[in-house]
């Protein structure tokens, strides 16, 4: 037992405290919940990129590993069973994923919690900020503030002739405002207007799209979430009907037809939360690790759409591209 754990033991004894489960349990193999608010097909590449971090770090199933797998197949109403029957299977640590973070996250739960999630999480009162995690959970945040004005540099660069943007977001995505006064800022700095059209559920999404038409813009931006990708191809193909060009944040949208994305590599993200579980499985708890932002980035292309749009790519942006989709 490391010195570190043998003096936590028996602080915990001597308070007549818990003990932190990785000690009290360190003659079993650690114990991993994965919990995410998609099915399992979607949430499979997010999958596998854990348990290829946690290999990286010499945790492997079956025999110094062990996962539980709870997926809410887009009913969030599920999640706080899911996370009972974790519980129930003595999991050490419950990493979540999508839609599953925030109840859980939030939910002062005994289990130490890591996830990766869109938003702010100072915002959504998981952190006093990125070093200072709270509510026992840490992890990684997608949001970049300054990335949208970097996807307004792109498009411009793309199709300089643009010079009406309309961007569909949600209002609900903590940190929102952030990104859509640094998105504002760059579209003034280019000589873009920018028209934001909030759109927080499905039944919202048509009038916004609606009265979107009646700007007549020449691009349609969609801020990244949950949201927005799980109405990615409704979204898309209203643009396109409309010959209007997408750009997002994330990959997926890109490989359902928007121009280019330009944004983290989610599963690279999704491989680095093994970080934070290696942590805390040695003693760390989440207070102790700062929360971080992705490292790596990746441009995609799509150039079957551009030439459905009739807009050349300059090869400037395509030797740029880390992945081009023709």
């Amino acid at each position: 037992m490391e010195r570190r754990e043998f003096i936590t033991l028996l602080g915990g004894i001597a308070a007549g405290l818990p003990i932190h489960p990785c000690v009290a349990q360190a003659s079993r193999p650690p114990h991993i919940g994965f919990l995410s608010g998609l099915d399992q097909s979607a949430a499979a590449d997010f999958l596998n990129a854990l348990r290829d971090g946690l290999a990286a770090r010499g945790y492997l199933e079956p025999g110094t590993l062990k996962m539980e797998e709870r997926f809410a197949n887009y009913k969030p109403d599920r999640i706080p069973s899911l996370v009972q029957e974790l519980e129930q299977q003595h999991v050490d640590i419950i990493v979540t994923h999508a839609a599953a973070t925030l109840p859980v996250a939030t939910g002062l739960h005994r289990v130490p919690v890591v996830y990766e999630l869109s938003a702010d999480p100072a915002s959504l009162g998981l952190a006093a900020d990125l070093a200072h995690p709270l509510h026992n959970a840490t992890g990684i945040s997608l949001m970049s503030v300054e990335m949208n004005g970097k996807r307004l540099e792109l498009l411009h660069e793309i199709a300089p002739q643009i010079t009406r943007v309309a961007v569909i977001a949600n209002p609900l995505h903590s940190g929102m405002q952030l990104e859509r006064a640094d998105f504002e800022a760059k579209g003034k700095q280019l000589g873009i207007a920018v028209s934001f059209f909030s759109t927080q559920n499905r039944a919202e999404l048509d009038p916004a799209l609606s009265r979107l038409t009646l700007e007549s813009p020449q691009a349609l931006v969609a801020f990244s979430d949950a949201f927005i990708v799980d109405n990615k191809n409704y979204i898309i193909n209203f643009a396109m009907s409309r010959h209007l060009p997408v750009i997002s944040g994330w990959a997926v949208m890109a490989e359902n037809g928007a121009l280019c994305t330009y944004g983290p590599r989610l599963v690279e993200s999704y491989r680095r939360t093994a970080y934070f579980v290696d942590r805390i499985l040695k003693g760390s708890t989440p207070a102790e690790l700062p929360i971080e932002r992705p490292t790596v980035f990746e441009l995609v292309v799509n150039l079957n759409s551009a030439k459905t749009l009739g807009i050349a790519v300059p090869s400037t942006v395509l030797v740029r591209a880390d992945r081009i989709i023709e």
